[in-house]
């Protein structure tokens, strides 16, 4: 997969994606990230990417000659462009495991007041919010949906089976999980864990993935 990402923050980037599955998925290949700075793509010496809003207002917008240019120079045939705003449609497990069946990722991020609206209408193919709040810009959602995604790609994990079960991939938050000892001050692991009746145990799962997500969040369910 490719990924690139363009951005008034390029330094951001450095770090989280620098380690962990993100790194160990880049070190082999799985992916093939870019990060770009938006401010490539300007012709003034001030670097200029904002401007006044028409009709008024507070803040500024981001201008859309250089994304049209930045965007016009990255996107390849098959690239699929993704906006990063709190306009977006609501960033999910299922969305994330849509995107990992993609070849070809270029997500832009938002700043300021936002995009002016001609690159929505002309440029985008998609536009994502990670949830229902307002960040100082778009860097680090972009790199939540890098990360949801990358760790979905064959191979990203240690064993593939881990993306599949785990909260959010049947619609149910994950039921509890324990490890040894199995017992620890006081607190004991439930028996049918260690019962070694897998029915019973995968029962005991499906039970307790419904219950939690019923008092955690019944809109899931």
């Amino acid at each position: 997969m490719r990924i690139d990402v363009l951005t008034l923050f390029p330094a951001m980037f450095a770090g989280p994606l620098d380690e962990s599955i993100v790194k160990r998925a880049r070190e082999t290949g799985l992916v093939d990230l870019k990060i770009h700075n938006l401010r490539d793509w300007t012709h003034d010496r001030h670097k200029t990417v904002d401007d006044r809003p028409f009709g008024g207002g507070p803040g500024m917008l981001l201008k859309p000659e250089p994304l049209f240019e930045a965007i016009g120079n990255l996107k390849r045939q098959k690239t699929r462009v993704i906006l990063l705003s709190p306009a977006g449609r609501q960033f999910n497990q299922a969305i994330a495991r849509e995107l990992a069946k993609e070849d070809d990722l270029l997500l832009v991020t938002g700043h300021y007041e936002g995009f002016d609206e001609r690159v929505r209408e002309k440029l985008a193919d998609d536009e994502l919010s990670i949830g229902d709040y307002v960040l100082t810009n778009g860097a680090l959602p972009a790199m939540v949906v890098i990360d949801a995604v990358v760790r979905l790609l064959p191979g990203a994990l240690g064993d593939d089976a881990s993306a599949h079960d785990e909260s959010f991939s049947a619609g149910l938050l994950e039921y509890p999980q324990y490890t040894r000892p199995a017992e620890f001050r006081g607190l004991k692991v439930p028996d049918i864990l260690v019962s070694g009746n897998h029915a019973e145990i995968e029962k005991w799962r499906r039970e307790q993935a419904k219950a939690r997500t019923k008092k955690r969040r019944p809109d899931l369910l």
